[in-house]
Order: C-alpha cells, then sequence, then structure tokens
C-alpha cells in the first residue's frame, strides 16, 4: 500500500474531514497496540492514513500514549512522511492562541516514556542523529502550503516538551522560557525520535490552544476556551494539508 502522508492528530482532532473511500487499519506491532485503528482514505487525489493520537475518544492521556506502536503501524502501513498535529501553549509573546505554528527545535522534559524501539532485550543499540529533529524540507512545505492557503503561519521555535497530563506552573513555564522554548506540549516526544529511528519525514504542525501558565495576557487558564481556539485553529488543518499532498 502505497501512503502520500500519514497524519497524527492531537488534542481536538480526532478525524480527518474530507477524507473519503475509507478503510480502517488494526495494526498489530512489536510494541503492542497503537491508539486505535488508522484511517486510510482518500484526499485531494492522494492516499493519506491518518491516526488520533489519545484515541478517537480522547482516552489516553499523554503520558501513556503508545508511541512507538503507533509509529510502527503508519511505518508498516507504508508510510514515508508524517506530519504531527499538536496542541499546544505559546510561551513566546508571538505566539498566542489559534497561531499556527511549524516548530524547528525540541526541549524534552518528559520522564519515564519508552524513548526509542532499541529498548527491549537484544535489540541492536543505534543512536541517532537528532541535531535537527524535524525534517527541513518537510516543514517548509508545510508553511508553504499554509502560506498559499492565505494563512498566517509562524516559521521556525524551539517546542518544549512536558509530561502532562496536567499543564504547567507559572515557575516550569519562566523556566521554560528562561531555557529558551517558544511553545510547550505534551506529546511532541519521543514522537520525533522514534520517527527519526525509522527514517520517516517528519514535521509538527502546532496549534496554539492558549497562551502558557504566566506568559502573554494569561491570568487564567480556562479549558473551554482551550478547545474553542483549538476548534478554530482545527479548522485550518485540512485545507493546509491538502494543499501540501498537492505538492507531494
Amino acid at each position: 500500500m502505497t501512503i502520500d502522508l500519514a497524519v497524527i492528530g492531537g488534542s481536538g482532532l480526532y478525524a480527518f474531514e474530507g477524507l473519503e473511500n475509507t478503510e480502517r487499519q488494526q495494526v498489530d506491532t512489536p510494541f503492542g497496540a497503537p491508539s486505535g485503528d488508522v484511517v486510510t482514505g482518500s484526499f485531494r487525489g492522494k492516499r493519506l492514513a491518518f491516526l488520533a493520537r489519545h484515541g478517537e475518544s480522547h482516552t489516553v492521556p499523554p503520558h501513556r500514549v503508545n508511541y512507538r506502536a503507533n509509529l510502527w503501524a503508519l511505518h508498516a502501513l507504508g508510510a514515508q512522511r508524517v506530519v504531527a498535529v499538536n496542541a499546544v501553549g505559546g510561551i513566546r509573546d508571538d505566539m498566542g492562541p489559534r497561531a499556527l505554528v511549524v516548530p524547528d527545535q525540541i526541549i524534552d522534559y518528559t520522564h519515564g516514556r519508552y524513548t526509542s524501539f532499541n529498548d527491549v532485550e537484544g535489540a541492536e543499540v543505534r543512536h541517532i542523529d537528532f541535531s535537527e529533529p524535524y525534517t527541513e524540507s518537510l516543514r517548509q512545505a508545510i508553511v508553504a502550503a499554509a502560506r498559499a492557503e492565505g494563512l498566517a503561519i509562524i516559521d521556525g521555535g524551539v517546542h518544549g516538551v512536558t509530561q502532562g497530563p496536567r499543564l504547567e506552573t507559572r515557575a516550569e513555564i519562566a523556566r521554560m522560557n528562561r531555557d529558551g522554548c517558544d511553545l510547550v506540549g505534551m506529546t511532541g516526544m519521543p514522537e520525533a525520535a522514534l520517527a527519526r529511528e525509522l527514517g520517516l519525514d517528519f514535521a509538527c504542525l502546532a496549534l496554539v490552544a492558549n497562551f502558557a501558565a504566566g506568559a502573554g495576557d494569561a491570568v487564567e487558564i480556562s479549558i473551554e476556551e482551550i478547545f474553542e481556539h483549538l476548534a478554530a485553529a482545527t479548522a485550518n488543518v485540512p485545507p493546509i494539508l491538502g494543499r501540501l499532498l498537492d505538492t507531494l
């Protein structure tokens, strides 16, 4: 099976609008079950695979996502390019609610997650080059696709990844700001590193749901407002990825 593009949907993106002639694929992996079925179908004349990172009913918290199984399943179905859609909080002043960002760097603050396919008995230890955690050509293609759709998008930024599922304290965000983080999310790692181990082209389309604690004009974070902003930002995903598919 040829998959032109695989999409991992984050919070607020549990199905891919406009996907036609869909089939549900249950994929067994050496690492257990993925977050759910992979839904494959046709979009803009190309073959697309979609997987909801948290499950289609948002039942899998960030620290319990089986990242290895998710990436393995997409790779097993023939995907070579993966766009991860991540809900994030903005730390930098110009990364407020509903902003679209394609980050170029990661700082990993997570712990206790399975971070490598090598972390099994008898596996060969491989050391990947992770200097540039995202595939630059795919990053730039997403940026160009958004701009071709007339959408404002920010090219670059440091994606800080925390453990979750709780949101961060003001002190934690202040530390992340000092560390150079522009965005904060809970699911960017080990996803990006696992994609690199599999040799996949991988990039993140980050949807800013709120200013992080103490950042921007944030006084109190409302979960209701987060999902309102996410819904508005998520509506831009199919047009961007449709335009991206046109260029592949």
